[in-house]
Formats: C-alpha cells, sequence, structure tokens
C-alpha cells in the first residue's frame, strides 16, 4: 500500500483531472430530483394500479418529482419492512396505506421520527404521527350502501355481507355504517363472510359458506372484487342468484360503473382514488405550501340511473388521460433528442478521461508500483479463487484489532500477505449472511473482530469502496445468477438477496447492470 501511495503522489496531477472530468459527467447525466416521493400501498389490485398510474401522470406536471412505489401484497410485517427501506432510500415524503389499523404503526412512527413528511390515506393508523390524512368517508359509505339496500328489497329481506380485511379501518367502517342503516328494518344480515379485498377469497368463502344460499336476497360485498367473487360462488351452486353490491365504482371495462351498467352489480358505490390530488397535497407540503390536515374526498353511489352517464364521464376521463399521454411522449422524444447532442459532449469528454486513466495505469504497471496480486483481490473481489492451502489459513486467521496493530509494526511486507486474506474472509462473512436484509456495518465488525471505524478504513483503502458499496455489490451480483439460472420472480430473488423492496432492487440492479430485473429474465 506504500508503494502504490508514493507512486499516486508522481500522477496525482493526472488523476486528478480525471476525477474532475468524470464529476463533471455525472453532474451532467444524473441530477438528483428535487422531491424523492415513496408510496407504500398494502396491496397490489385494480384500485391501487389506478391510484399510482394517477400519481405517475400527475408528475408530469412537475418538474423534478420522482415516486417509488413498493407493495406489501397485504402483508403488514412486508409492509413495515419496505416503509423502512424506502426511507433508508433517501425518500423525502412517506405516502401510506396502513394494511391494517395498529400493526404498521411503529414503521410509520419511525420514519415520522427522522423528520419525513407522511401522508396516510385511505387507511387510518392508531398513531397521530402523520402530516396529513387523505380518504373518503368509509362509515358514510356503508351506511347510504344500507339505506339503498333496505330501499331495494322494499324494508324487508336476507342478506349475506362479505367484510374487507379483518383490522383494517375501511372494513370496520363500512360494517359500522352498514349495520345502523339496517337497524328498525326487517332486512336481516343472516351471514357475515371474512374476506380480504381479494375476489378469489370471497369465491371460497361463499363456496365454503354450509347455510343456505337459496334464501340470501342480496349479498353485499366491502368492495366490488368481493361482490363479483360471491356472484361466481353462487352461480356454480345453481341457485337463483341474488342481488349483488359492492363498493370502488373504479371507471374502464372492467370497472364496477361497467358492472352495474351491464347487471353484473346492483350498484357500486364510486370510492375515489385521487391520486393527482394526492400528489399534490404532498407536494404543497415539500414546498410550504398550506395545506389540510384532513382532507375527505366526495363520493357516490352507482346504480342503473346514472350508471351509463358515469361511464360516458369517466371514458372521456380516460380518453383525455390517454390524449395526454401521447403529449408527454412525443414531448419527452424532442427532450431526447436534446439529450442526445448532449451526450456526444459526454461522450468525448467520458473517451479523454478513459485515455488519462490508461496513461496513468501504464505509468504505474511499468514503474512496479502495483502488485498482481493486490490487483486481483481489488477488480475480482466476488470471483476470487483461492487455492485450498490459503482458505484454510484464513478460516483460521480472522484479522483482529491485535492482528493490525502487528502488521503497522512489521511494515510494507505484511502488508501485502494480510490484505488478499483479510478480503477472502470478508467476502465469507457477506455472503454468509447475504439474505439477512438487517445486515449492517456494525455486524460485519463485530464477525471480523474489528471496530465499525477499522473494518471501513480498511476496506476502504483495499478496495476503494465502502463496506456497505461491496454489501451491495455482492447482493445485486447473487441476484443477477438468481435471475439466470432460477424460476423465481423478481420479488423473490430481491427478498432472497436481502432487499426488502422489490422496487428498490429493481432500481438498484439496473442502475448497476443497466437492465432490469425481468427485462433481464425475459432475454
Amino acid at each position: 500500500m506504500r508503494q502504490i501511495k508514493n507512486s499516486f503522489s508522481n500522477t496525482s496531477r493526472i488523476l486528478l483531472c480525471v476525477a474532475m472530468i468524470a464529476m463533471l459527467s455525472v453532474s451532467c447525466s444524473e441530477k438528483r430530483p428535487q422531491h424523492i416521493i415513496g408510496v407504500s400501498q398494502c396491496s397490489e389490485d385494480i384500485w391501487r394500479h389506478w391510484q399510482n398510474s394517477e400519481m405517475q401522470m400527475e408528475t408530469n406536471f412537475h418538474e423534478g418529482v420522482e415516486l417509488r412505489f413498493a407493495s406489501a401484497y397485504d402483508n403488514s410485517e412486508r409492509q413495515s419492512q419496505q416503509i423502512d427501506s424506502l426511507v433508508e432510500s433517501g425518500i423525502d415524503l412517506l405516502i401510506v396505506a396502513p394494511n391494517q389499523l395498529s400493526s404498521v404503526s411503529p414503521a410509520i412512527d419511525r420514519a415520522y421520527d427522522k423528520g419525513i413528511p407522511v401522508i396516510v390515506f385511505e387507511r387510518k393508523t392508531d398513531s397521530q404521527k402523520y402530516t396529513a390524512f387523505v380518504s373518503a368517508d368509509n362509515y358514510e359509505m356503508g351506511r347510504q350502501m344500507g339505506e339503498y339496500v333496505v330501499s331495494r328489497l322494499n324494508g324487508k329481506g336476507r342478506v349475506m355481507e362479505i367484510l374487507g380485511l379483518k383490522g383494517s379501518s375501511p372494513a370496520d367502517e363500512r360494517h359500522d355504517g352498514f349495520t345502523d342503516a339496517l337497524k328498525d328494518s326487517g332486512v336481516e344480515v343472516v351471514a357475515t363472510i371474512q374476506g380480504d379485498w381479494t375476489e378469489p377469497t370471497a369465491y371460497e368463502a361463499v363456496k365454503a359458506y354450509k347455510g343456505d344460499l337459496q334464501g340470501i336476497d342480496l349479498v353485499f360485498g366491502h368492495n366490488d372484487r368481493s361482490a363479483m367473487g360471491a356472484r361466481k360462488a353462487f352461480s356454480e351452486r345453481g341457485v337463483q342468484l341474488p342481488l349483488f353490491c359492492g363498493i370502488d365504482g373504479l371507471p374502464g371495462e372492467n370497472g364496477g360503473i361497467r358492472q352495474v351498467q351491464d347487471s353484473l352489480l346492483e350498484a357500486s358505490y364510486i370510492y375515489p382514488t385521487r391520486g393527482d390530488q394526492l400528489l399534490q397535497i404532498a407536494l404543497d407540503i415539500l414546498d410550504g405550501k398550506p395545506y389540510e390536515k384532513e382532507t375527505m374526498l366526495t363520493s357516490a353511489l352507482v346504480t342503473h340511473e346514472n350508471a351509463k352517464v358515469l361511464l360516458l364521464e369517466s371514458d372521456e376521463v380516460m380518453r383525455q388521460a390517454q390524449n395526454l399521454e401521447k403529449l408527454q411522449e412525443q414531448a419527452s422524444g424532442y427532450l431526447q433528442q436534446l439529450a442526445t447532442q448532449r451526450t456526444i459532449t459526454l461522450l468525448a469528454l467520458v473517451l479523454i478521461a478513459l485515455l488519462l486513466l490508461v496513461l496513468v495505469l501504464f505509468t504505474l504497471y511499468h514503474r512496479g508500483k502495483v502488485s498482481a496480486q493486490h490487483e486481483r483481490v481489488v477488480n475480482n473481489l466476488w470471483n476470487l479463487e483461492i487455492p485450498v492451502e490459503q482458505e484454510q489459513e484464513t478460516e483460521s486467521e480472522a484479522p483482529t484489532a491485535e492482528h493490525e496493530e502487528q502488521d503497522k509494526e512489521s511494515g510494507e511486507s505484511s502488508d501485502d500477505v494480510q490484505e488478499p486474506l483479510f478480503i477472502v474472509h470478508f467476502k465469507k462473512v457477506v455472503e454468509a449472511r447475504l439474505s439477512d436484509s438487517d445486515l449492517s456495518v456494525d455486524d460485519l465488525a463485530s464477525a471480523m473482530n474489528l471496530s465499525r471505524v477499522q473494518l471501513y478504513r480498511k476496506v476502504k483503502s483495499i478496495s476503494g469502496s465502502s463496506p456497505v458499496e461491496l454489501l451491495r455489490t455482492a447482493r445485486l451480483n447473487r441476484g443477477y445468477q438468481l435471475l439466470l439460472t432460477s424460476s423465481k420472480n423478481v420479488s423473490e430473488v430481491a427478498y432472497e438477496v436481502g432487499f426488502t423492496a422489490p422496487s428498490y432492487f429493481t432500481k438498484c440492479f439496473k442502475d448497476e447492470f443497466g437492465v432490469s430485473p425481468s427485462d433481464l429474465q425475459a432475454k
């Protein structure tokens, strides 16, 4: 190492030029967005897909905004991990739909306590640590749907209710509103089925119901998908179909408004997604503009009487959105042409930098100041092949603070011997716990019998990278191999190599290899 430092002193001016050119290239091509917003969705469904699309479309009207999405697929523990990962990635604001009332609250509180503004939307949390709350009135939806059911059944009938996810605030509030509306009427809820907002779960739950389906006059699903799942189960039983009602009232070919018009549903209730309004509130918070602490979205009942008009209006909105997207693509094309011209200039600078770098390496090579062994350790860190004898020696001689002191006293020859052994042991420690998403630099230092500072200095001096950077590189390389050699999907690979959010894994993977994980699997 001392030999390399001496060589650097003789070529410092050349290296300084290379560094300045590289920094100039990066600053021109990789400008950090003004606002980075993390979006933690509790599940993946058509309602949330529509909302995400609205937020993404709204970014076209605001320069310098980046959205980072994560979906927990109805898993509270996973959502907590994803929130922590989004915070760690450097977001400026968190938008979150909690999977359940209390289970995700600690992760939300951690983000808020770090000074990150938090917008809770659609579902409530039992914590008061949030910046703004955006939702429709779920109790009122349930109540108005109950009043409609009483009117539709002429004040008398037997009803089956399919609940939303247990422990989620919309499910509790819609049930309370529906129940209150049915009081003092002749409409009786004879069966309450536990669902989780998904069509397959509702289908299986109704299919497994042991009661008499023949006597059911109406099925109220807490969302349209639950109602449609129940309809499928009733159809397979071969009984006379009752009426089916739901909540969501989405536009589009498979949305609730179309299902009401086609008489698949008797009624639905529009639960507005309003991703555009949600993003605008986020930007108002980040820009220091006035905003409302509580925002209640307006909604409306969808029946056969108004379904056609509502569908025409929603189709027109979708058409305008598609036209806007086409215009955005054209504008992106023009910007790409400008970017191409700038890229040519950047390439010229990069070529000059490469030529200077080659000159530096050529000088160092002929002066004999960089040992071949050290070069192999740095350049092939995660593909290192060590002879059996050297592996055995590495396993039994993990570096310690006492060894480092001995290295200092023994001089340059000791450094040359210990450095490759140290890297081999570091590689083994990292690979042994690669799938542990909680693995920290402190854990690595402890496994190496070093302090955090000692580990950082040692790794940095040998490889030029920090332990965290090497850990991320190792995870991405392992992920690359798994994507090529296994049948696992992108999410499964991300979790196996220690990432807590597939979206963040995808971003890092594309930054590292220039191709997304899904594109790599498709090849």
